[in-house]
């Protein structure tokens, strides 16, 4: 608790007024935390002082509060292009980030518990700099960190704010930001170190490393390449569900499974639900395997019962059995390029009789994107559905091309798009409408557009070679268990 306000005063963070007539002060609570590595040993014990800032009015107290992150998508396409390229990516977390952030509005503060100055209790404080826990704090800090590496010579991506790039060919950095963390990379050590000695002048900063645990997720660098996985946090689930020690499934759901969300059967904790399955949505960050189940189990969040309670559990029993599976991303120079794959069910949704999409990006071999939603229309026929879902993995993929351009500063090529249905390909190389077309609506002829430019090369594969098969329905013990191996998962311990 001293070390932090300690590091407020160094900053000047805050200095000791009377409060102004009309200004309400805020109050402050100490917050205390266990920071712990990928193993769960606790590296660092943590105080951390928080302003009560759902006590602030938009437009009164703050007029913004947005803030970029980082996507788990660019995140994942940063380490495998580091991984092929073989360069090391190291991290850096910024001490008391929220605390650099200059604050535009006038905000006061009550003093911390526990440490009123002698004598001057009745004062408050004015802030200089932004608090954690303010509305606005994280806008603060972004925009200063922004202007800093903008100062440094880098330049902000266009397609994802998060991400910094400096220089190109063999002096390029790229920067990942997720608020506080920062994950650098580049083809020269030497830049590397340079740009960690410049941040140091600028912010307290801890320098870790080699990347080895970011945002939950494990990751270990060596010779071979990057692996990432999730095996800690995956336990965390089980016991969470009290699924510790079960017996494992062989794969997430029973094959053709139907839930419906006008179940008979008894209700259960929807809170309880709730998290196991919110928790299960985070491990689908390297657990593409689990992306279909995971998203057709989060439709039963309103009014989960004992049958949505059951098919969670046989999710967990899979996990269970699979806690060393993850994503292994090898040195292949020369190989970054996309490949995608896409299909769709038809009317696979009980309820609502909407279809399922599947969508799979490659960079060279290695998995780095992948998607299981329910469209958002109803699909009349088969091909409209794939239709629909090439059209969606299109804007995918033409995101994933400029945002890899971005990173080596080089035009890509065409991103190759896979589709198992002949009648979809037709439909979106050829502009003709008839009796069973025309009814599709305009915003997903966006792929003949694509097509045309020749951004997209949209070709045709047979539906058993098909790997967003696994995206869009519950498969059978040997189909599921030869797709997971076909996307590259596999157990890395």
């Amino acid at each position: 608790m001293k070390q932090e306000l300690q590091a407020m005063e160094k900053n000047k963070t805050w200095e000791l007024v009377q409060l102004p007539a009309g200004h309400r002060p805020i109050s402050l609570k100490w917050v205390y935390k266990l920071k712990k590595d990928e193993k769960g040993m606790v590296t660092r014990h943590k105080a951390r002082l928080v302003a009560r800032g759902f006590v602030q009015q938009e437009g009164i107290d703050f007029e913004d509060a947005f803030v970029p992150v980082a996507r788990m998508e660019s995140v994942r396409v940063l380490l495998a292009l580091a991984a092929q390229e073989g360069w090391m990516v190291h991290h850096m977390d910024v001490k008391s980030a929220f605390l650099n952030g200059d604050l535009k509005e006038e905000v006061y503060v009550r003093q911390p518990p526990g440490f009123a100055v002698a004598g001057e209790e009745g004062k408050v404080y004015r802030l200089r700099k932004a608090l954690y826990g303010l509305r606005q704090a994280p806008r603060a800090w972004n925009a200063k960190l922004d202007t800093t590496l903008k100062k440094m010579g880098f330049t902000q991506s266009a397609h994802e704010a998060a991400v910094y790039r400096r220089g190109s060919g063999r002096t390029v950095l790229l920067v990942g930001v997720y608020v506080d963390d920062l994950i650098i990379t580049g083809a020269d050590q030497g830049e590397v170190e340079n740009f960690k000695a410049a941040m140091k002048e600028h912010f307290d900063m801890s320098d870790l490393g080699l990347l080895c645990f970011y945002l939950g997720v494990e990751v270990r660098q060596d010779a071979e390449g990057i692996v990432l996985r999730q095996a800690r946090y995956a336990e965390r689930i089980l016991e969470l569900g009290g699924m510790a020690g079960c017996n494992p499934a062989a794969t997430p759901m029973e094959e053709k499974l139907r839930l419906s969300r006008e179940s008979k059967a008894e209700e259960v904790d929807p809170t309880h639900y709730r998290r196991l399955v919110g928790s299960l949505r985070y491990l689908v960050h390297t657990r593409p395997d689990l992306a279909f189940a995971v998203g057709f189990l989060s439709r039963f969040m309103q009014r989960p019962t004992a049958e949505h309670l059951q098919a969670v559990k046989r999710v967990l029993r899979y996990v269970a059995g699979t806690l060393d599976f993850g994503l292994h991303y090898k040195r292949a120079p020369g190989t970054a390029h996309f490949v995608g794959y896409c299909d769709s069910d038809l009317a696979g949704d009980v309820d609502s009789s909407k279809s399922t999409n599947g969508t799979l990006f490659f960079l060279g071999d290695y998995l780095v994107s992948w998607q299981s939603v329910k469209q958002r229309v109803v699909a009349l026929s088969s091909y409209e559905a794939e239709y629909i879902a090439t059209t969606t993995a299109a804007t995918q993929a033409l995101w994933l091309s400029r945002l890899l351009g971005e990173f080596l500063d080089r035009k890509m090529e065409a991103v190759e798009l896979k589709v198992d249905s002949k009648s979809a390909l037709a439909l979106a190389k050829n502009p003709v409408f008839h009796d069973r077309s025309k009814h599709i609506r305009t915003k997903f002829h966006f792929i003949r557009d694509c097509l045309e430019e020749g951004s997209i090369k949209a070709n045709y594969i047979a539906t058993a070679d098909q790997l967003a098969d696994i995206l869009t329905k519950s498969l059978g013990k040997t189909k599921f268990q030869e797709m997971r191996r076909k996307i590259g998962l596999k157990q890395v311990t």
